[in-house]
């Protein structure tokens, strides 16, 4: 039994932004014109979008000249070998699940924006975030449903998520339409907050924000294109999602004065209620973020079991990752699994957020050094290999990616001012570290034997 080609061209772009796209456009926005303003903010979204463009081209050529399951796991096996694939295909393992984590999240502080009373049966407080059993039935109904809905196919999935995708984006429409003619009142947030330490804030947060175009080639198995038209999908769909973030963030900016983005716990959706004069319109923005949270979960679900597929036939995980189901001829084993923690996020309640996107974001960008570093290899070593979508100037290309991963990495460094929090955000890391360590040495005792 095999993986079966299913996805057309609208379905594959729809998978992609609105992998990348998700919640944080609603629930970070604030946020980020808080730490950087709002000439800043577009500043860290451009120069991470350019980092991320650059690491896409890599990946295109790759994945139209490898279109198989599980993506980065594929080209850094045949590049690099057998322990940098491990440590590259865990990263976005990592990156993939933080990212389920955090939509599971997510959900019942979306819904908690147009039902003001959903909070009830008060559990704890984790770093002043209050959580409540109520919440987290949300969170954990939203994981099982979500999980069902990969559970019984690709097809399925993919057609919820094009629905969905297409609602949101027109009420993300709505915002830049209303934003035009706008006239706000009062003082409007600074083009820059707290100079370049404000910036790398936010372009720390540009990785994990725009993970979700790799999705491609983790399902490049199941896409029913030509190899070539899927490099070119997965590029259009970087260049997309970048404007998206670009345009949400200055309008945001636009819309609310410092005082109203201050008071504003989901500044695009007062935003979209100011332009157009209307609760109607904020509560519709919310019901837009709930799509994009559906759609990046979704998506992040697709992509990480594919992931966790590849990595199980190759024998670096357990077989069981492997199985897929008589009828619905999914991975369900690798479904279950990410729905299961998908359950637990719920429980630590908001304040976990920031923390796993500042997590996953530095997963991601070592994945993403590492097959700009397998795409280097492979045009040094197999030159006559078919390259449906072949970049130009590809070495430049290859080692510009490979410079700006690294630049990106060593931003959540500790000693630099944007760093991973310690112990919280640390700690995510070091554990799901020491989970695909587990994983690797039982690996290499199978092998040995």
């Amino acid at each position: 039994m095999a993986l079966t080609r299913t996805l057309a061209r609208r379905e594959v772009v729809t998978l992609a932004f609105g992998a990348m796209i998700g919640w944080s456009w609603v629930l970070l926005t604030g946020d980020f014109l808080t730490r950087a303003g709002s000439l800043g903010s577009a500043l860290a979204f451009v120069v991470g979008g350019l980092a991320v463009l650059l690491i896409s081209l890599t990946y295109a050529e790759l994945a139209a000249a490898m279109p198989r399951a599980g993506g980065e796991h594929v080209y850094t096996h045949r590049a690099l070998g057998y322990t940098p694939s491990f440590i590259c295909s865990w990263a976005i393992v990592m990156a993939y699940v933080t990212v389920c984590v955090f939509e599971s999240a997510a959900l019942p502080t979306a819904l908690e924006y147009l039902f003001p009373n959903l909070r009830s049966g008060y559990l704890w407080s984790i770093q002043g975030s209050d959580v409540y059993a109520s919440m987290v039935a949300i969170g954990i109904g939203g994981a099982i449903v979500m999980t069902a809905i990969n559970y019984i196919g690709i097809r399925f999935a993919a057609f919820v998520q094009t629905v969905v995708t297409a609602l949101f984006f027109l009420v993300g429409l709505s915002l830049f339409t209303g934003s035009i003619t706008f006239e706000m009142t009062g003082s409007a947030s600074p083009l820059f907050a707290n100079g370049m330490v404000g910036v790398l804030g936010v372009l720390v947060m540009v990785p994990a924000l725009m993970v979700g175009f790799d999705v491609i080639p983790q399902s490049a198995e199941e896409i029913n294109l030509e190899p070539a038209m899927i490099g070119k999908l997965l590029v259009f769909s970087v260049g997309l999602a970048v404007l998206w973030y670009v345009l949400i963030t200055l309008c945001v900016s636009f819309a609310l004065n410092v005082d109203e983005l201050g008071a504003s716990s989901m500044a695009t959706a007062d935003a979209n209620r100011a332009v157009w004069q209307s609760p109607l319109a904020g509560h519709l923005m919310i019901l837009a973020g709930v799509g994009g949270i559906l759609t990046s979960w979704n998506a992040f679900i697709i992509g990480g079991s594919r992931v966790l597929y590849a990595l199980a036939e190759t024998g670096m995980i357990p077989a069981v990752f492997a199985r897929l189901h008589p009828r619905f001829n999914t991975p369900y084993v690798s479904i279950l699994a990410i729905g299961m923690l998908s359950c637990i996020s719920p429980f630590f309640g908001r304040t976990i957020l920031v923390w796993l996107v500042d997590a996953g974001s530095f997963a991601v960008v070592i994945a993403y050094g590492m097959v700009a570093l397998a795409f280097l290899r492979l045009r040094a070593n197999e030159p006559d290999m078919p390259r449906p979508f072949r970049v130009r100037h590809g070495v430049l290309v290859g080692w510009g990616a490979l410079v700006m991963s690294g630049c990106l990495a060593l931003l959540y460094l500790p000693w630099s001012p944007a760093g991973l929090i310690w112990p919280y955000e640390w700690a995510m890391v070091l554990a799901g570290a020491l989970v695909g360590l587990a994983f690797y040495l039982n690996s290499l005792r199978g092998r040995a034997r």
